[in-house]
């Protein structure tokens, strides 16, 4: 049972090795100190923060924001260290919210790593404070112990270290709140890239998260969309929020997230195949503003070696801005609601307002004081809404084929390239308070993680009106518009789709890649079918890891094709038996790092007979939707993002003519 502390209460810790939990109503900065047997921090390098996120047994967030996840692992803290202190601080000089007093209470929770719950404290009491002591781990007789302490400081993040006996405590305050505002750790990162099999690394780090904040891969799978990062997380596969960018731009603490990140992890600027370690060129900067008028926005105004990191950087940006400017308003509208309650709750109580009019001018004012307060806030936003429309034109021009829409003149000059890029465009994302201004979805490439198109019934008002077959073809026509990018983006040769449609339900939908000859062979048909592309598939990883372990990626049997694999499952499970389901889940989990990939379309109630067996599955794959739905989340803020998938032009033939370009890339590269 969840032990619910209120302030000095303590409880047992069962393990060493644990994770804390931060939900707050805005962004806030969380860190920890390490303290000795008097609480006393003996130096700046005993402060994990948005500057220094990893010391020795503690790793915490990169970023402000409104939900947290901080990694502790007592074990592994200096034998000096008697004390860890969770802290948690406004960001300073934002627009956002100055003491805690005027947000909704912060809430803490300590759980294990397996998830349960071991204690949790909601701060409440806080007025003017801007930075707090949440929580104390400390050790009592050689056992480790919480301590709901609720410690708040009227004069921030300098006041708190001093009274910790911090020599330097107004230079560290200053150094974090500095990194805060300069977006050193801007955006969450990109999950790590898959060494592949063959040829060169095309790995990147990391936006996407999903969002790891979706990112967050992209800043949108929150695993928790994480988007998308969203964790207000939910799970990939259940129809909550997901985040957009894993642990990423782009998912929460995501599958997939590398051993020791921390969620909320700055962008590695790095490109996949640079090997020198030269400082990128600075950003183009942009004209000089008018007077009294902002900055006019310039397309690839962000750090990176090329255009394409840039761009990609900067949209990454635009999503983040985005996400906090709309969750200040909410924020605001939250606060304005809670005054305005608050005051009326007075007016009714005070028998004196009940003579003559003063009840009703009381109300009124209330009421008046509440308007003010969401005007200003709505004056905010459209404010910072309508620059990030006016970025939007200039970036979505400049964007190269795999980050355009298909309705980009860009794919008019396509041509197959020479090279991966860094991440491709899976859709968009917007939020309902702003509603112009439409976000590229991107993930990093190669994946990292299998796609599953849900057919499912939909609550959005797109889906509501689908039936179960028309969810299943919009399904599978979201499929292959996705497939063809990714052949698309991909050098000639180093991409093969396969299709597994047992019952032959798709042919319509997959007539574009049939028709064009892209696929490695006419689509799998039946239970024989099913089980003989699985079967080579699932050869096929089994001699790569047995080639990479070994050491001898060279000794891998001639005619293997060393291109990466995709395969799309149309009508799951129709035609699956146990055996197949089994290879399956171990496609989906082991495929990505040896350069297999999977695309589900599938409603999950249909596969509802083989019970948790399929539960795993489910998680390890990234959730999009055939149609707009609100599911995936930012790992800054937990908003739910409504995803727009990517839909081709009515009546364009600009999906035939890629294609085409592919195979004809291809005919010439096999020469």
């Amino acid at each position: 049972m969840t032990a619910e502390l209120t302030r000095g209460q303590n409880h047992p810790l069962p393990g060493a090795r644990l994770e804390i939990r931060v939900s707050a109503g805005t962004p806030v900065v969380a860190g920890a100190t390490l303290g000795d047997e008097n609480g006393t921090i003996h130096g700046v390098e005993w402060v994990a923060h948005p500057g220094a996120p990893t010391q020795p047994g503690l790793e915490v967030s990169r970023q402000a924001a409104a939900d947290h996840r901080l990694a502790v692992d007592l074990d592994a803290v200096p034998d000096a260290v008697h004390r860890v202190s969770v802290l948690l601080a406004l960001p300073a000089g934002g627009r956002g919210p100055v003491r805690f007093g005027a947000v909704a209470a912060p809430f803490v929770a300590v759980t294990g790593l397996d998830g349960d719950e071991v204690a949790s404290y909601t701060i409440t009491g806080l007025e003017a404070e801007s930075a707090v002591v949440a929580l104390e781990l400390y050790r009592r007789q050689g056992a480790w112990k919480v301590r709901a302490v609720g410690q708040g400081y009227a004069g921030g993040l300098a006041e708190l270290f001093a009274d910790q006996r911090l020599a330097q405590a107004h230079q560290l305050a200053g150094s974090i709140q500095e990194a805060v505002a300069d977006g050193v750790a801007r955006a969450v990162p990109a999950p790590p890239a898959a060494t592949p099999a063959h040829g060169p690394e095309h790995g990147a780090a990391p936006g996407a998260g999903h969002g790891g904040s979706l990112p967050p891969t992209s800043p949108y799978d929150p695993q928790g969309v994480t988007a998308p990062g969203p964790q207000t997380s939910g799970v990939p596969g259940q129809h909550g929020a997901q985040q957009p960018y894993p642990d990423g731009p782009g998912e929460p603490a995501t599958a997939g997230r590398p051993a020791g990140s921390a969620a909320g992890g700055p962008i590695d600027y790095s490109h996949p195949r640079r090997q020198n370690g030269a400082p990128p060129p600075p950003p183009p900067t942009a004209p000089p503003a008018e007077p009294g008028r902002p900055a006019q926005p310039v397309a690839g105004d962000a750090t990176g070696w090329s255009m394409e990191e840039r761009l990609y950087n900067q949209v990454w940006g635009m999503f983040e801005d985005l996400a906090r400017t709309a969750a200040a308003y909410r924020s605001a509208v939250d606060f304005a609601d809670s005054r305005m309650e608050k005051e009326l709750d007075q007016a009714l109580s005070d028998p004196r307002s009940r003579i003559g009019g003063q009840g009703d001018a009381a109300r009124e004012a209330a009421r008046a004081r509440h308007g003010l307060l969401v005007s200003q806030a709505r004056e905010v936003l459209d404010r910072d809404v309508a620059q990030l429309v006016a970025e939007a034109e200039v970036v979505e021009p400049a964007l190269p084929a795999a980050f355009a829409r298909w309705d980009n003149p860009v794919w008019h000059a396509y041509r197959v390239p020479m090279e991966i890029p860094m991440a491709l465009r899976l859709g968009d994302l917007h939020l309902p308070e702003a509603d112009r201004v439409r976000v590229p979805m991107l993930i990093r490439l190669p994946l990292e993680r299998g796609l599953w198109i849900d057919s499912g019934r939909s609550s959005s008002i797109d889906g509501a009106f689908a039936d179960s077959h028309e969810m299943r073809r919009l399904g599978l026509e979201t499929a292959v518009a996705h497939a063809a990018r990714l052949l698309a983006v991909y050098p000639a040769g180093e991409f093969t789709v396969h299709v597994i449609d047992p019952a032959g339900s798709g042919a319509q939908a997959l007539a574009p890649l049939v028709q064009s000859g892209v696929l490695a062979a006419p689509p799998a048909q039946g239970a024989a079918g099913t089980a003989d592309v699985l079967a080579r598939l699932t050869q096929r990883v089994d001699l790569v890891q047995m080639a990479l372990r070994g050491g001898a990626p060279d000794a891998l049997p001639p005619g293997l094709d060393a291109s990466q694999q995709l395969l799309i499952v149309n009508d799951f499970p129709h035609g699956f038996d146990d055996r197949a389901v089994n290879q399956l889940r171990y496609l989906a989990d082991e495929g990505p790092a040896v350069g297999v990939h999977l695309m589900m379309v599938a409603d999950r109630e249909e596969s509802a007979g083989f019970g948790p067996l399929l539960d795993p599955l489910w998680r390890s794959l990234l959730r999009l939707t055939p149609v707009a739905d609100d599911h995936l989340a930012d790992p800054w803020v937990g908003h739910a993002w409504t995803y727009e998938p990517p839909v081709v032009p009515p009546g364009s033939q600009v999906l035939r003519q890629v294609l085409d370009q592919v195979v004809a890339a291809r005919r010439s590269w096999d020469r």
